[in-house]
């Protein structure tokens, strides 16, 4: 690092802070003794370019290099300052005293360290094996321990497991007993239930029996609840043509009254006789029961039981003001099939109900 100062004369500021100040007068010092020696050589070679015409070769210096610039004196010369001669310098014995008391520190210094470093690795070495012969120490102790702490617990180990065995062998029977005890106790439960179940199964038999011939004369009844009602709606069917009839030729005969029809007309009319003849007698067409429109809406239906059927009674006890029970419509309810099948099974056991669908 010296050799690099003095080579290119330059120092950077902030190595030179980290300097004490004796550091800095030998640095110092030995850059003025680089300049006297470069200038002594530049002097000899000037002299021998005088005496025998040469030149000192110039050196070629790169752009950018650092290079140094004499200060010059007021006489115009290179500025030369000589240790101990200026004003306020030390003297230069004292500065060669400084030199080599610091110079004497250093090594002793650098002396003490590697002394210091010596007594450290035997002190470290000293308790390391202290520390390793201690560690063997109570490892053998722990050990010793260890080994009598072990026959100990294999002993107890043993004792615990004879006692867990005994003990395990003692619960193994009482296990034993208990399992016969209620394997006894079950098959006595299982003889009764499979002995009540066989009896309730006889009892079911039996009962099936009874709801069979109950179904069979339930499916009669319904059978004859079916014929009386085919025989009532052929009833009303009957009782409505013959209503129709009244009505037509009622209507008929009040027409021919306004119109003053011939009787020729009028079996014309019904007869189609396309020609003259004698009048024959008046009859009545023969008109066959048509099915009626299907019912718009359940207004209609209500409006035609308030209307036409509730006046003749229909759905009423004979004689009575109670409803029928064969009649589900008393509160002038519309069922349409799936509700009223619904609605009859719920009774328990089959039922019919008139329904408009």
């Amino acid at each position: 690092m010296l050799q690099q100062i003095l080579h290119d004369m330059y120092i950077d500021p902030e190595l030179l802070t980290e300097l004490s100040d004796v550091q800095k007068h030998i640095l110092f010092y030995k850059m003025r003794e680089e300049q006297l020696r470069r200038w002594r050589e530049r002097e000899t070679w000037e002299a021998l370019a005088q005496d025998e015409g040469l030149r000192p070769p110039k050196t070629k210096r790169a752009a950018g290099n650092k290079h140094i610039q004499w200060l010059l004196g007021a006489d115009g010369e290179v500025w030369v300052w000589i240790m101990g001669e200026g004003p306020g310098d030390k003297p230069y014995e004292e500065i060669s005293e400084e030199l080599i008391a610091e110079r004497a520190r250093l090594q002793a210094q650098k002396e003490a360290e590697e002394l210091w470093r010596q007594k450290e690795a035997e002190i470290t070495k000293k308790f390391r094996d202290a520390l390793a012969n201690e560690k063997a120490r109570i490892l053998a102790e722990k050990w010793k321990v260890e080994m009598e702490d072990r026959k100990a617990a294999k002993v107890l180990e043993e004792r615990i497991h004879e006692e867990f065995k005994r003990k395990e062998e003692e619960e193994r029977k009482r296990g034993e007993e208990q399992i016969r005890l209620q394997e006894e106790q079950r098959a006595k439960e299982l003889f009764w239930t499979l002995k009540q179940a066989q009896l309730h199964c006889q009892a079911s038999e039996k009962e099936e029996r009874e709801w069979e011939e109950q179904l069979r004369r339930s499916k009669a009844a319904d059978e004859e609840r079916s014929r009386e009602a085919q025989r009532a709606r052929d009833e009303y069917r009957r009782h409505s043509l013959r209503a129709i009839q009244k009505g037509t030729v009622a209507g008929l005969s009040s027409m021919f009254q306004e119109l003053g029809q011939s009787h020729e007309q009028e079996a014309r009319l019904y007869h189609h006789l396309p020609g003259p003849g004698p009048p024959a007698p008046l009859a009545l067409p023969v008109r066959t029961w048509e099915r009626p429109l299907r019912p718009v809406s359940r207004d209609v239906i209500v409006r035609w039981f308030k209307e036409e059927q509730l006046p003749r009674r229909a759905g009423f006890e004979r004689n009575t003001k109670f409803i029928a029970p064969w009649f589900h419509g008393g509160n002038y309810h519309c069922f349409g099939r799936r509700v009223a099948s619904r609605t009859l099974w719920t009774e328990g056991q089959p039922t019919r109900l008139p329904s408009v669908v």
